[in-house]
């Protein structure tokens, strides 16, 4: 498939500003990577925006590959590499100038208040990408046990070879269940 200069440019604008917001990483875009991907622009449809997340989760490298297949869905290779760019582009410069900043004024008062402060807003932002991607599955065990793991950031203080076990738990209460 080849994209058009407007896809791409659709592209473009909408993973560019998501790159500015992913506190947290590529999990805390998914939610409106999927409600831009689906709803949106019909780039996929909800079972293969899920099937892309699996994919995405499976290939080795970053997890917010899964913006560069749905650019490849929605444009093929340049549609790929456009959505890589705008998505991994802004961020990285980013970082770069905010970091320069941030290391300056470790051991001030609002340094800490900030850090703490972006970690329920990064736990809110991952559930609710595992509950986007979860709408497209339907209800399963293995649904329930994402969802159990992405509570795993509102409680750091649990080990995850605990919160795999409970995972595993649930997931073979709901078979054994249904």
């Amino acid at each position: 498939m080849m994209a058009d200069g407007r896809t791409l440019l659709t592209l473009s604008a909408v993973f560019a500003p998501l790159s500015l917001v992913s506190f947290g990483g590529g999990p805390a875009t998914i939610a409106e990577i999927q409600h831009q991907a689906v709803a949106v622009h019909a780039w996929v449809t909800q079972r293969e925006f899920a099937d892309l997340f699996a994919i995405s989760r499976a290939a080795p490298g970053p997890g917010a590959l899964l913006s560069t297949l749905i650019g490849w869905r929605a444009g093929g290779w340049l549609g790929a590499l456009t959505v890589s760019f705008a998505f991994f582009f802004p961020s990285s410069v980013l970082v770069c100038v905010a970091g320069h900043y941030w290391s300056r004024s470790r051991g001030l008062g609002w340094h800490a208040a900030v850090e703490e402060g972006f970690v329920p807003i990064t736990g809110g932002l991952v559930l609710a990408g595992a509950l986007a991607v979860l709408q497209g599955g339907g209800p399963s065990g293995w649904g329930i046990a994402i969802v159990v793991a992405a509570l795993r950031l509102s409680r750091p203080t649990v080990h995850p070879l605990v919160l795999l076990g409970v995972g595993a738990v649930v997931s073979v209460m709901y078979r054994w269940i249904s």
